[in-house]
């Protein structure tokens, strides 16, 4: 998770996300090449009294600063366009989820059980045990078995609501009369949090989103106790 004075992103906790650091940091390296250039071209042009006349009129020059961006841009493009499908492909999950956003909670129903279900509440700051996080822990979480593919559909039932977790790569709007689905893989066990990530009223601050990622065998034990208790 976030902490104070974190400039960088959360570390990853799926395959996805991990693409989506290795591509920030390639597209950051290029701005930051292309600002040193600039600014170097700035510094040389107002420190000097002295004109280039190959700069004021040079076909060459022109047609390099014309096919280089291009080519900059489809550096970019490129691998941007592959996570993006990366990121939309759903092949074969194990296991789907239904997310639906409330004023102001989450609630989620395992569909591929016939009766596992549970809604999920902000913990109050004054209950909160040692080693909970304020304003991000939930009375339920959303238990997921790691290593393998999660289908979340996502939906809400009163207004517009947001469905992200950034340690795993995942963001999707809930709007109502609506199924978004989106995926991922948890690929290490952990506790992962998210918030409702678009503005939906008075308390938007207080719906967070908890996915802990357990082995297949916790998993199946965690859903018969569910079971049973329901």
């Amino acid at each position: 998770m976030a902490h104070p004075t974190q400039l960088g992103f959360q570390d990853a906790a799926s395959p996805v996300m991990e693409e989506l650091l290795h591509f920030h940091d390639h597209a950051l390296m290029i701005v930051f090449l292309i600002s040193t250039l600039v600014l170097y071209i700035i510094i040389a042009m107002v420190s000097t009294k002295l004109t280039n006349k190959y700069i004021l009129d040079s076909q060459e020059i022109e047609i390099v600063w014309t096919i280089l961006p291009a080519v900059i841009l489809v550096l970019i493009a490129l691998p941007s366009l592959r996570i993006l499908y990366l990121m939309d492909e759903i092949n074969d999950p194990h296991l789907t989820i239904k997310a639906m956003g409330h004023q102001w909670y989450w609630s989620y129903e395992y569909t591929d059980y016939e009766d596992l279900g549970f809604d999920s509440y902000m913990i109050p700051t004054q209950d909160l045990t040692a080693g909970q996080f304020r304003l991000l822990e939930t009375d339920h979480r959303m238990v997921v078995p790691m290593e393998s593919p999660i289908r979340v559909l996502v939906s809400a039932e009163d207004v517009l609501h947001s469905w992200a977790v950034p340690s795993l790569g995942v963001k999707m709007d809930a709007v109502p009369g609506r199924l978004n689905q989106t995926a991922f893989i948890a690929s290490r066990p952990g506790v992962f949090y998210g918030q409702c990530s678009e503005i939906c009223g008075a308390n938007h601050s207080f719906m967070p989103i908890v996915v802990e990622a357990v082995p297949l065998e916790h998993f199946e034990s965690w859903s018969s106790l569910m079971l049973e208790d329901a």
